[in-house]
């Protein structure tokens, strides 16, 4: 083997491990979100942590703001808009569902990225997509619905599958607009952009007192906001934009399938939450179906810069 094969092969590993970190600290995020809604409003703190994250962002990369272009505004803040919405609802979400829940809800917008890339964008399905959107949406009834029947279905899950969907359009539209602009400024503005949004929906929901303001200073939240503004954001993005150049789009799928599983593994641990019987038969389902969706479905699949996550 030369030297070359033997830098890139490293290369390889070096990558995989790096997303798996970025998939750990993915997935034990709904842990550390859940217990800073004990102390903060939903769009407070993420204004919070989204303005953290893109001061550091963009102390991280300054370049970007140099060069910057007009439709690189306006394709980060139709990204920052989509991105906004399944943080809101996948934050509110875990106000009334547990965060094994969550983890498990949301990964099912792996299953919906090539469901709407078909639908709305005229690429054509395979068989297998079927079949990952249908095991996904079988994992998802038992995960969600509880055995007395859909009107006891708990609101959390309904608010969470939102997000799940509006994470799955962010994917497409990223997959669109790298094509034309830069990844990195595309990161760092949209972060940007949503911190904005979040700032003005804290401002409206307040006046209209849908949700009064409040911040409850403790360590968990200050806690709470630096782990996801630094690490869940600013340190994971940086990693995933350097691996994904190295691995594979298989290796990064089977990798971004274990966030749900570490989100269960973190709840457990720190929230002692257990999945019931119905829940596990629910969740292995869901598993199946993204697993099949994404490594069995089309390989020209679009993939995110950032999977859906807290």
């Amino acid at each position: 083997m030369t030297s070359a094969n033997v830098s890139s092969a490293n290369k390889r590993i070096q990558a995989d491990l790096g997303l798996m970190f970025c998939t750990i600290l993915w997935g034990s995020t709904f842990v550390v979100v859940k217990n800073s809604l004990d102390h903060s409003s939903v769009f407070l703190f993420l204004a919070l942590r989204f303005t953290l994250a893109g001061i550091l962002m963009a102390l991280w990369r300054p370049r970007i703001f140099v060069s910057i272009e007009r439709e690189e505004i306006f394709a980060a803040l139709r990204l920052g808009f989509f991105m906004f919405a399944g943080y809101a609802f996948q934050t509110a979400g875990l106000q009334y569902t547990s965060a094994s829940n969550s983890g498990f809800v949301t990964g099912s917008s792996v299953v919906l990225v090539p469901l709407l890339f078909g639908m709305f964008w005229g690429h054509r399905l395979t068989a297998w997509v079927y079949a990952g959107a249908l095991a996904a949406g079988f994992g998802l009834y038992y995960l969600t619905i509880p055995a007395e029947g859909v009107a006891h279905l708990n609101k959390g899950d309904v608010l969470t599958f939102v997000a799940a969907a509006s994470y799955a359009v962010h994917i497409i539209l990223v997959s669109e607009y790298t094509k034309q602009h830069s990844a990195s400024a595309l990161s760092v503005l949209q972060v940007i952009a949503c911190a904005g949004m979040a700032w003005i929906m804290t401002g409206i929901a307040a006046a209209i007192r849908w949700q009064p303001v409040r911040f409850v200073p403790s360590w968990s939240l200050l806690i709470g906001i630096s782990i996801c503004a630094l690490f869940a954001t600013a340190v994971a993005f940086s990693i995933q934009l350097w691996a994904q150049q190295y691995t594979t789009p298989g290796h990064a799928a089977i990798l971004f399938t274990l966030e749900p599983v570490f989100a269960v593994l973190t709840s457990y641990l720190f929230l002692g939450e257990r999945l019931a019987l119905r829940a596990v038969f629910g969740a292995a389902f869901v598993l199946g179906g993204i697993l099949i969706a994404e490594l069995l479905g089309p390989a020209a699949a679009p993939e995110s810069p950032q999977p859906a996550q807290l």
